[in-house]
């Protein structure tokens, strides 16, 4: 590897609890650092029992319950979830779930400028970043706002046991998005590059385990470590082509978020592949392999989870949409990205074909 001395890295100012039982033991204690005494708990309502747990640990200190996240964030439900922090008195938020309740807390902090706490039961990764999204009229907006940053992230392995299989290997795909898009963001560093392959190697490792065994505290640990890793790399850089389309497939066609992130990653990395060997390099080093698309799409299929686009609902007549869509504001990509090419890619992963590295 080749090493470049023109980087910059920002580190921003996140404190980590990570230990099992953390998500009731340790959030009061968070609250109390950062003075706060009256926090709005928010969640989506598959983690409703959860959070239910972490609002009666904060005893006295919880504002209130709000279990109304939704995927890809409404415009409509961020608003709501402003209006009753601020009804309610809130000096900061408590979001617990997964990039949905997180979204929604970043969406309050947004508005509001409340510091958010985080509590992750799921491997999306967004816990560690400063990004927001927003969707309205069909359309997914994304930012960065230092305000959005979790100031305190508890990261509590027990808390993801009752995290079904199907979700833990598409969270946990999701979350290898993060890092492998950082290998070769042009942004990225070596100290993202070390995030980057260790995250992907602790999650690909982790993910085969608690599937044979979802009782495995250790793969579990391993796993949302991993996510820890590839979440710290998704703050620290820009996305390319496979996060833009997923934006797109989730904002303007309601695909589910992070089964859309496991079927295109192996095909937007086989079209950036010719362009980015030292990434190629890092990926194969992490997986132990000679073809890291196709690697990443074996450890998915093996798993159980989604092939293609076409399972998860998209319409082939939907794809041109698409490509239209993503090319009409791209995000900073290592290879041109042109309609042609990224009508490619999306009829590539709808037939859930094997992906291909072509020149």
């Amino acid at each position: 590897m080749t090493f470049s001395a023109d980087f910059v890295h920002e580190t921003r100012p996140v404190r980590v609890v990570f230990r099992p039982g953390a998500s009731v033991t340790a959030v009061p204690d968070e609250a109390r650092r950062l003075g706060l005494r009256r926090l709005l708990v928010v969640c989506g309502r598959r983690g409703e029992s959860v959070a239910r747990a972490v609002a009666e640990a904060l005893g006295d200190a919880c504002a209130g319950l709000h279990a109304e996240a939704r995927m890809h964030v409404p415009v409509e439900v961020a608003d709501r979830a402003v209006a009753v922090a601020r009804e309610a008195g809130a000096d900061g938020c408590v979001a617990v779930g997964g990039g949905s309740a997180i979204g929604l807390g970043k969406a309050i902090a947004l508005r509001t400028g409340l510091p958010l706490i985080a509590v992750p039961s799921t491997y999306a990764g967004s816990e560690m970043t400063p990004v927001w999204g927003l969707t309205e009229g069909g359309v997914k907006r994304t930012g960065r706002d230092p305000v959005v940053q979790p100031r305190s992230v508890v990261y509590d392995p027990e808390l993801t046991l009752s995290l079904p299989v199907p979700l833990s290997v598409t969270s946990g795909i999701n979350a290898l998005a993060h890092a492998v898009e950082a290998l070769y963001a042009p942004d990225t560093s070596p100290l993202v590059s070390l995030m980057a392959e260790e995250g992907i190697r602790a999650m690909a490792g982790a993910l085969p385990r608690l599937a044979a065994e979802p009782a495995d505290l250790d793969a579990r640990g391993r796993a949302l470590y991993g996510a820890w890793l590839c979440g710290a790399c998704l703050g620290a850089t820009t996305m390319g082509l496979h996060h833009k389309l997923c934006h797109v497939l989730g904002g303007t066609f309601g695909l589910p978020h992070a089964e859309t992130h496991t079927v295109m990653l192996p095909y937007a990395l086989a079209y950036n592949a010719p362009a980015v060997p030292q990434a190629m390099a890092a990926l194969h080093r992490a997986l132990d392999t000679r073809d890291a698309p196709r690697a990443l799409r074996d450890l998915s299929v093996h798993l159980g989870a989604p092939r293609s686009l076409a399972e998860l609902g998209l319409k082939e007549g939907d794809l041109t949409v698409a490509a239209e869509q993503v090319t009409g504001r791209p995000y900073a990509n290592p290879r041109p990205v042109t309609a042609e090419a990224v009508l490619g890619v999306l009829r590539a992963a709808y037939a859930g074909r094997e992906p291909s590295v072509s020149s």
